[in-house]
């Protein structure tokens, strides 16, 4: 046995054990009808569940068939079938632009509240052009653990 198997499974399992634990979500377009011209591939979060006071990184892969110079993220968080949030993004501030034809990844990170409560959320996002032609919509559901709370904080 190689010196260094002993130390390639130790750093594996090290590895493995402060890792950060990434869950991809089942995502669906808000109208199955629409022809959107970003398709969505997938949603990233990083951690999974996310936890209160902690940053949070939301990462959606997509793909689209015409070059987008400028837009808008429309973003709805519900708690319960409650709507209890909005907030609009610069598309340029989430992603490179000009997002050119093929294959582009939109990155938002954020940390939420301490006092936001544990439990199940939807988000629908709505992705504009600069002309706010909508070129895609989507929805997900996420978990916001136990973590931190704002005694921590």
């Amino acid at each position: 046995m190689s010196k260094f198997t002993g130390f390639s499974s130790l750093a594996i399992s090290y590895f493995l054990l402060v890792s950060t634990i990434v869950a991809a979500t089942d995502v669906h377009y808000c109208d199955n009808n629409e022809e959107y011209e970003v398709k969505v591939q997938g949603v990233d979060i990083t951690p999974y569940p996310i936890a209160r006071g902690e940053p949070a990184t939301f990462r959606i892969s997509a793909n689209t068939d015409t070059k987008i110079s400028s837009g808008k993220l429309v973003i709805e968080v519900s708690y319960f079938g409650w709507h209890i949030h909005s907030e609009t993004h610069d598309l340029c501030d989430e992603t490179s632009c000009p997002v050119a034809i093929g294959d582009f990844l939109v990155a938002h990170s954020q940390v939420l509240p301490g006092y936001t409560p544990p439990g199940s959320y939807s988000l629908k996002m709505k992705m504009l052009d600069g002309r706010k032609k909508e070129l895609t919509c989507i929805k997900f559901s996420f978990d916001i653990g136990f973590g931190s709370s704002v005694a921590d904080m």
